[in-house]
């Protein structure tokens, strides 16, 4: 029945909402106190801005360069945003403009901060591209943004934190760049303005002590059946879990606590696909100061065979929930079967 599943909470995770994390977790007590950034978690922003100005050509921000011809394969909307790096490790390299977040900073506050600080421009966050860990310790936070006032910075303004901005029309490895990691991400900007492969993803300003998951673990079999994994402690409720922060479980990842969950509820041989964001949750100074964060993630157990049931579970603590309500139902195969989410790269 309806009443026994929690509708209301799986409305807003696939909407890109959030949910009251609360202070029980489904699964293994986690080895952590509360996150705090610059003590035990370092949060990084990106951002991939394209110009949507039609105006002269972009200025030629290597040595000697003016004025550069466009490639005439690519619109003027296509020169994306790049800052010259003033750090001395990577001094005169190219990159996206990126930073670590603050205490007691909201991750589309830094992110727009990073832009205003390295390029001079104002920006909008459009969605989030990609979210990056090593671990739960450092994450990275990849956004598509498009400009909304300022001055690009130039030569003439370089500080601490770059030496110049510019619009570069070109392919982004004829300059010197800081790192090659930033090419998958113009990949996925330039796929994602073409066809959108997921709605827009932006954090929900909602509480959060720790780094956690809360998991949309879903069966479907190709008859189209569904059935959805809920925690039965308390209102049944998506599970959440809590990442350790020992050095085994930084070297796990986010997927860690993720597999440590279904390996204790499921039989040893369903392996579930691979992690896909939902949205995520996270108030600055949250509570006792915390910088936790909440990520809603889908995954899948895929079918044994043609129309299965979904694996039994190995204790009480879990049920498969059999979504028939048509709407719902068909949200959720929307998202599993076009992989509508935001990759989570590791």
């Amino acid at each position: 029945p309806m009443g026994e599943a929690p509708v209301p909470e799986l409305d807003a995770v696939l909407d890109g909402g959030g949910w009251d994390v609360g202070a029980s977790f489904d699964g293994l007590p986690p080895s952590t106190g509360p996150i705090r950034l610059g003590r035990n978690a370092c949060y990084v922003v990106l951002a991939v801005l394209f110009n949507e100005e039609v105006r002269q050509p972009p200025r030629d921000p290597r040595p000697g360069g003016t004025r550069c011809p466009l490639d005439p394969s690519l619109s003027l909307q296509d020169r994306v945003l790049l800052v010259q790096e003033a750090k001395p490790e990577c001094r005169g390299r190219w990159y996206l403009p990126a930073g670590r977040m603050e205490p007691g900073e909201s991750i589309v506050a830094a992110m727009r901060r990073e832009v205003k600080e390295e390029t001079g421009l104002e920006c909008e966050p459009l969605t989030l591209l990609a979210l990056e860990e090593r671990g739960p310790a450092w994450i990275r936070f990849a956004f598509l943004a498009r400009p909304t006032g300022g001055t690009l910075k130039t030569l003439e303004e370089a500080d601490a934190e770059s030496l110049q901005a510019a619009w570069w029309a070109g392919d982004p490895c004829a300059l010197p760049l800081r790192a090659l990691d930033i090419l998958p991400l113009l990949d996925l900007a330039a796929r994602y303005r073409r066809s959108p492969p997921h709605p827009s993803t932006l954090p929900q300003e909602l509480p959060c002590a720790l780094l956690c998951l809360r998991l949309l673990v879903a069966f479907a079999n190709d008859a189209g059946d569904l059935w959805v994994l809920l925690g039965t402690a308390g209102t049944p409720h998506l599970p959440v879990v809590a990442c350790g922060m020992s050095p085994a479980e930084l070297r796990g990842g986010l997927r860690l606590p993720v597999l440590r969950l279904l390996r204790d509820c499921l039989p040893p041989d369903p392996r579930p696909g691979p992690l896909g964001l939902l949205g995520l949750q996270h108030r600055a100074g949250g509570p006792g100061g915390a910088d936790g964060i909440c990520f809603n993630v889908l995954l899948s157990i895929p079918p044994g065979s043609p129309g299965a049931a979904p694996p039994e579970l190995c204790g009480p603590a879990f049920r498969w929930w059999h979504v028939e309500e048509e709407s719902l139902r068909g949200r959720i195969l929307q998202r599993l079967r076009t992989v509508a989410t935001v990759p989570i790269r590791s």
